[in-house]
């Protein structure tokens, strides 16, 4: 397990901008989404289900979300529009993992949206072992009522993230990571 310990250790996200072709083969799809569902899920509701977003879909949902961002900034500049319309496209595949709340008394909420982020992380890992990169992002998209709607989701549902999955195209850097001291706290003695 020495190997495991020491990928999370050095694990680090690589922008989605940095994720090039190949994607994913469809063996390899099912192997990380295998993966990232055996998510802790406190009584089985599975709370989450997922988006594979095609190339032509990827593509629909940024001429989408250019569209949504000319309704919100009208005198958006070209730019700001290529940003939104290529957000979808930057990496060679994106799979949406939608967080749904059950209407039970099995599991509080909470625990469930939690077990949504795990899914999402296990992509983040299950990607990684098979050779590639995600970044897990939301954006403003993902809170946006008319984008979740074009997306399909009903009331309730939520987008707990976009995992965008390549291969590495640059180095990944390293960032400053949190002094153990000042976050860990002992309670008890």
């Amino acid at each position: 397990m020495s190997e495991v310990m020491d990928y999370l250790l050095a694990r680090r996200t690589l922008p989605a901008a940095f994720l090039g072709a190949p994607a994913p083969s469809d063996e390899q799809l099912e192997r990380i989404l295998t993966a990232a569902v055996r998510a802790p899920d406190h009584k089985k509701l599975e709370p989450w289900r997922l988006i594979k977003f095609s190339e032509a879909g990827c593509k629909r949902l940024g001429d989408l979300l250019e569209a949504r961002w000319k309704e919100i900034e009208p005198i958006a500049d070209e730019a700001r529009l290529k940003l939104e319309r290529e957000r979808f496209v930057r990496a060679p595949m994106v799979i949406g993992v939608v967080s749904i709340i059950k209407d039970t008394n099995k599991a509080p909420e909470w625990e469930q949206v939690l077990s949504a982020g795990a899914v999402c992380m296990n992509l983040v890992h299950a990607a990684h072992a098979e050779g590639y990169s995600a970044q897990w992002l939301t954006e403003w998209y993902a809170f946006d009522e008319k984008i979740l709607a074009d997306l399909g989701l009903e009331d309730g549902e939520r987008i707990a993230g976009f995992i965008h999955i390549g291969t590495p195209e640059a180095p990944k850097s390293e960032r400053p990571r949190p002094d153990l001291s000042q976050i860990v706290q002992t309670w008890g003695d």
